[in-house]
């Protein structure tokens, strides 16, 4: 009897972080607007020019994922997120996407861990925008 006070207290305080938990609807994303002055593609046809080319919307658990690309000849040079999931974990991931798209040149990047669903959703969408540049 002695033992099971607190045997008792001390499962039910290891229960209160499982009732508290909030599972993610996955409904609400954040839509990111277009500045006006962005064309979709460059109307230059010069060497230099940057050919702008939107990734397909993938839906996940936790929102909808979009991206665009810039490609400056076969080089890519900016990726901004036009779809994300309103999600800390996610606006958390989205500079590192970034930065190893950058570097790799490629959709063949990491996942962020803790991220996981927006970057499967990101490096997708990504792979859409690659193919339609050389398409």
């Amino acid at each position: 009897m002695k033992r099971a006070i607190p045997v008792l207290v001390l499962s039910v305080a290891g229960l209160i972080p499982v009732w508290r938990y909030e599972v993610s609807t996955g409904t609400s994303s954040t839509e990111v607007a277009a500045p006006a002055s962005t064309p979709s593609t460059s109307s230059s046809g010069t060497a230099g020019s940057a050919l702008v080319v939107k990734g397909t919307t993938v839906g996940t658990e936790k929102g909808d994922v979009q991206v665009e690309v810039t490609f400056e000849g076969e080089r890519i040079t900016a990726v901004r997120m036009l779809k994300q999931p309103d999600h800390p974990q996610t606006t958390a991931a989205v500079p590192t996407l970034v930065s190893e798209t950058l570097e790799a040149q490629s959709a063949d990047i990491d996942t962020v861990s803790g991220a996981t669903l927006t970057s499967e959703g990101y490096k997708e969408s990504l792979q859409a925008a690659i193919d339609a540049q050389g398409a």
